[in-house]
């Protein structure tokens, strides 16, 4: 199985199109072929950002079908707790709890759009930072 974090900007892109590839992230995570890898403090921002009102305009869900979207995530994601702490390191002091869930939580890789703040500091851990079309192009043989 395939650990990674997923920065808030897969989940809000995948809630808007399920032709993307991040929805596909989503569906190997559904089938168990990816377990993302979340700390408390990640998810909170996973439900406030999915809950805000121009997210929940553009992704056309009620607030009772994100609650359910994020039950069924957080079913399927492994629970890491933060050990250490190194902020801040990122531009966006919000990146850097999805930087350190990915440490702490050892994953694969960290799946972003935003691999320009990650880059460095992903090469500075060892994690691979990826968009999803890498992602992707990395699961091939």
């Amino acid at each position: 199985m395939i650990r990674v974090v997923l920065d808030t900007n897969i989940l809000t892109a995948a809630m808007r199109s399920p032709n993307g590839l991040s929805f596909q992230i989503l569906e190997l995570v559904r089938q168990g072929i990816v377990r993302p890898v979340v700390t408390t403090t990640l998810f909170v921002e996973y439900e406030a950002v999915l809950n805000r009102p121009e997210q929940m305009s553009a992704h056309g869900l009620s607030r009772d079908e994100v609650d359910r979207f994020l039950s069924s995530f957080a079913f399927l994601a492994e629970g890491v707790l933060i050990h250490f702490r190194w902020r801040p390191l990122l531009p966006d002091p919000n990146d850097d709890m999805v930087l350190e869930a990915a440490v702490n939580g050892r994953a694969d890789a960290l799946v972003t759009y935003n691999i320009r703040d990650f880059a460095r500091e992903g090469i500075r851990f060892g994690l691979s930072v990826l968009t999803p079309a890498d992602f992707f192009r990395a699961l091939k043989p």
